[in-house]
């Protein structure tokens, strides 16, 4: 046997005391669960993501196309970076 330590905050380690206790199992049962569950199915047992990427949100996606549709339209202006910095100095 070995021993694992977790941290967790104050509100959650209480809210986790709790349900356990009322499932009738200590927290090391339900880490031993937990850990029996991944071993046996390979993969965390349940669904974790992550937030989308802002980058491809809708109205992104609208602005990337509508720029891309007017640099074909030739409706761009292309500076160098030399003349970028000197209109940013006047």
């Amino acid at each position: 046997m070995t021993t694992i330590s977790i941290r967790l905050n104050d509100q959650d380690k209480k809210a986790l005391d709790e349900m356990c206790d009322e499932m009738g199992m200590s927290l090391s049962t339900f880490f031993t669960i937990y850990a029996k569950r991944a071993l046996r199915d390979r993969k965390i047992p349940f669904e974790v993501t992550a937030p989308a990427d802002p980058f491809y949100s809708e109205s992104n996606m609208r602005a990337l196309a509508e720029s891309e549709q007017q640099a074909r339209d030739g409706k761009v202006i292309v500076k160098t970076m030399e003349e970028l910095e000197a209109l940013a100095n006047a």
